[in-house]
């Protein structure tokens, strides 16, 4: 696999040729001729940032004219041309009145250059990448990424890890409000559909990063900006059709602005799919409308958007046997122990299946969910040197998933035995729901001043209340035909207290930027009720557990300009974050969860000019009492995790890019790390014949390797330009060998992995469109067989002595396309 990745990076290079070049010069001034440090410049399809002295430089050929764009916050666009006579350009930005949406995450994103390890990825870089599958997939050519999904192709539910933890310890924001659950702490795309279409730049911060609101960031943090002010009316209708008879839908319609003060826009999209997987079916369904009012010193936004989503399931996995054909006897062992399969059109359908088994086969085994948000902006803006933004938010959620269980015991749904014809009958066919009901508000605040070039001020922080209902539903019983079941069979409810509160204090002159980031965080988590799992003794577990924690986390760190295109920068920051919960319910050790620590040392060096981007770091993350998963995974597919007392996360990364002339563009990002747990005790359970637990043997190692993480990803983007808005792009990924347990055991692991995309974008105007974009993407080309995740259990039976496991695996798509077609009015 990895010949194909190595392939890959050197195919576009033998069909490289030479072409004249003309080194031109944009510098980008204000209404005083005073030089704009940051503003984005876009000359052709290379994009680039003028420096503190307003300076961007660029590589064209002789012979071509190029457009060229300007952004700046607070100034109006500049859209132009360039010329082959010229070859310095000073641009003049004219002070807009009307100020920009990004006010709202500027108090929760790493500022520029400051000593935090992170990536921005703006619209631009988003739409050529947004034809219908979820966040992650944007995201999969920036460092340290591993991204897959249950279904396989990338729409239904998604996964990835950044630093190989998940998204349990990825925090989300949506314009600086939380958008992980508040118990599971994971943040669901799937719950969000199409939400790239309407998304303007997302920052992936890399480590702990800055302070920022929600549930704690141990590998990563996601700040989510949505589409920033349109001053002029459009409407666009995109649409992308695919492999598995996927297709996305999206029509998007903005007033720009009305009077010059208020604006609003809408969108409404569906997207659909077969999926890779048998059965995987997703319908997703979802809507945008904002509204808001934009003065020189005010802005009140209204959000509201929603998702609604019916996923088929596919969370059990494939087994091992299928994957790795190791016979009919291994399928059968699987069948007995792990799938409860003892026989009949079941039994033949495993042995007969291909990679793309699934599971279940019930017609509505499915996830069913709608999520609505609800948000509300203001900001004010004083004057140069103050500005206030505030916001208050609301998220309902409620939703179920379907299922069928064979031959149940009744006592499980509060269901009386039945007597018939003499016979006591104490099971039957069932079809039950389990619901989550959940409203998720608050407030969130942040208030900056600026009194001189020198020193920047900025405290914010959030109050968030979390309220939710788990319960479950019998629909169908065949006992009792033509019977409904209005009873909740089990009944909990949580409640979540979250406040927060942060300073961020920046310093900069010439040659140094000094940042002070310090948070107080206060949580109080409550569970209580029934559950709908039952204890050894056969009756049901009651839940009833409360946790009150308060962290103080701070952050600072240094960076040093060497020249005007090179720094380097060092951190230091300190994080607590508490558990999830299925680490109160489902902890293997019988053990209260104790909350995470760690410590996230970072250090790095950034370059920049016309041809060349580079970014490079080192980083070490220290945990206390780390919650690592198990290798195991619960009833709804969640991994199960305990503490461990010592482990480390320590690596080097690399993020780079280089015009090697203006019709040829190479990008490459590294992840290389050492993921290990000291002193890792490990419990299996021994069983007698009848599958009762007899007794538990112990493990130990010195030092071994955390489940789930790569120790190698390296991800590779070749780009050629035929024309000024026509790019081609072949795009590699490689991922070393990822262990599902914790035991570094190479026969319960995924075997690296290696894909390749060839993508192309094409824009132009005609028929009276303002744009017209085509898209098309060849996903996997050269047919890898790869999975991107999966779980492992087992325990020792005490009759055989040996240790007795079962691998499950999610599959990715083999050869796959997508075509898009994206129209601007």
């Amino acid at each position: 696999m990895f010949k194909h990745f190595i392939a890959s990076w050197t195919f576009v290079l033998l069909a490289t040729v030479c072409f004249a070049q003309q080194n031109i010069t944009v510098k980008v001034v204000d209404e005083k001729s005073s030089p704009l440090a940051n503003a984005t410049v876009i000359v052709g399809n290379v994009v680039n940032q003028t420096d503190k002295s307003g300076t961007a430089l660029f590589s064209l050929e002789n012979s071509n004219s190029a457009s060229i764009r300007v952004k700046h916050l607070g100034f109006k666009d500049y859209n132009g041309r360039t010329s082959s006579a010229q070859a310095y350009y000073t641009i003049k930005l004219e002070l807009s009145q009307i100020q920009s949406d990004a006010v709202f995450v500027y108090a929760t994103r790493a500022k520029e250059n400051s000593a935090t390890t992170f990536k921005n990825l703006n619209k631009e870089e988003l739409k050529k990448n947004n034809l219908g599958q979820d966040i992650p997939y944007l995201l999969d050519q920036t460092p340290g990424v591993i991204i897959g999904s249950d279904a396989g192709a990338g729409i239904g539910y998604t996964n990835m890890t950044i630093r190989g933890s998940d998204n349990q310890r990825i925090n989300v924001t949506l314009n600086g409000i939380p958008l992980n659950d508040a118990e599971s702490m994971g943040s669901f795309f799937v719950n969000l559909p199409d939400f790239a279409s309407s998304t303007e730049s997302i920052q992936i911060q890399r480590g702990i990063g800055t302070s920022t609101n929600g549930a704690g960031a141990f590998g990563a943090s996601l700040n989510i900006q949505t589409d920033a002010l349109e001053t002029q009316p459009y409407a666009e209708l995109n649409n992308s059709f695919g492999s598995f008879n996927s297709w996305k839908n999206t029509i998007k319609a903005g007033t720009g602005l009305i009077n010059n003060k208020f604006a609003f826009n809408t969108r409404l999209s569906r997207i659909s799919s077969n999926g890779y997987i048998e059965r995987a079916t997703s319908d997703l369904k979802s809507f945008y409308i904002d509204g808001g009012l934009y003065t020189d010193k005010h802005i009140l936004k209204a959000t509201v958007f929603s998702g609604k989503e019916k996923t088929y399931q596919a969370w059990y996995g494939t087994p091992e046997p299928i994957l790795k054909g190791t016979g009919k006897d291994e399928l059968e062992r699987y069948a007995y122990n792990a799938l409860e399969i003892y026989g009949g059109p079941e039994l033949d359908r495993l042995i007969n299946a291909d990679r793309r088994y699934n599971y279940y086969t019930y017609d509505d085994q499915t996830d069913n969910y709608t999520q609505t948000h609800s948000h509300l902006h203001y900001t004010y803006l004083a004057n140069e040197k103050w500005n206030l933004n505030t916001a208050l938010h609301y998220t309902r959620g409620k939703g179920y998933f379907e299922e069928f269980k064979a031959d149940d015991k009744l006592y499980k749904y509060n269901i009386p035995n039945v007597i018939q014809n003499g016979e006591e009958i104490k099971s039957s066919d069932v079809v039950r729901r389990r619901w989550l009901d959940n409203h998720f508000y608050g407030t969130t605040f942040s208030l900056n001043y600026k009194p001189s070039s020198f020193w920047n001020y900025t405290i914010g922080g959030a109050y968030n209340q979390y309220n939710g209902d788990h319960y479950g539903e019998a629909i169908d019983v065949a006992i009792f035909p033509n019977q409904s079941f209005d009873n909740k069979y089990y009944l909990n409810d949580a409640s979540k207290k979250d406040f927060n509160i942060y300073l961020k204090t920046d310093y900069k002159n010439d040659k140094w930027l000094l940042n002070l980031d310090l948070q107080y965080r206060h949580i109080n988590y409550s569970g209580q009720g029934s559950d709908d799992e039952f204890l050894d003794d056969g009756s049901r577990r009651i839940l009833n557990f409360k946790d009150n924690l308060k962290f103080f986390n701070p952050k600072f760190g240094a960076t040093y300009f060497i020249n005007p295109s090179s720094n380097v920068y060092a951190s230091y920051a300190y994080a607590s974050k508490e558990p999830v919960r299925k680490d109160y319910v489902e902890n293997p050790l019988n053990q209260f969860p104790r909350p995470e620590k760690m410590q996230d040392i970072e250090a790095g060096y950034r370059f920049k000019n016309s041809n060349i981007h580079l970014g490079t770091n080192v980083y070490a993350m220290l945990y206390k009492d780390q919650l690592i998963n198990t290798g195991a995974i619960n009833n709804v597919g969640s991994p199960i995790r305990q503490n461990v007392p010592d482990s480390y996360r320590i690596g080097v990364e690399l993020d780079a890019s280089w015009a090697i002339h203006p019709k040829f563009i190479w990008s490459a990002t590294a992840a290389l790390s050492e993921n290990k747990i000291k002193n890792f005790v490990e419990n299996i359970s021994i069983l007698d014949d009848n599958w009762n637990k007899v007794g538990e043997e112990i493990n130990e190692y010195k030092k071994t390797t955390i489940a789930n993480a790569a120790s190698t990803i390296l991800s590779n983007n070749f780009t050629y330009l035929p024309a000024e808005k026509w790019s081609i792009s072949l795009v590699s990924k490689y991922v070393s060998r990822v262990y599902l347990d914790n035991t570094t055991a190479k026969e319960r692991s995924i075997d690296p992995f290696t894909y390749t995309n060839l993508k192309s974008q094409y824009s132009f105007s005609a028929f009276g469109l303002k744009n017209i974009d085509v898209l098309a993407s060849v996903n996997n080309i050269f047919n890898a067989k790869y999975v991107t995740s999966g779980y492992t259990w087992g325990q020792i039976f005490e009759s055989q002595g040996t240790r007795d496991y079962y691998n499950f695996y999610y599959p990715q798509a083999t050869t796959n396309f997508m075509l898009g077609l994206n129209l601007r009015f």
